[in-house]
């Protein structure tokens, strides 16, 4: 993995990074990578619900499920 080094941030930026990383529940590395990937990387594709259940495979009887 390539690192990444950040001169010269002004520390109310570096403060609200933090925040944002508590609020998260992450460190504030892990947020910095999450803000880059949400920058630069294209948007992920949301499946929709029915290709979800579509894709959920047809095995086992429906008294297989019952309570």
């Amino acid at each position: 993995m390539a690192q990444l080094l950040v001169r010269n941030l002004d520390e109310k930026l570096v403060h609200e990074l933090e925040v944002r990383a508590v609020g998260h529940g992450r460190s504030a590395e892990a947020e910095h990578r999450e803000i880059l990937r949400e920058a630069l990387m294209p948007p992920r594709q949301r499946e929709s619900i029915k290709d979800v259940l579509l894709a959920i495979p047809d095995v086992g009887e429906d008294a297989d499920f019952e309570r």
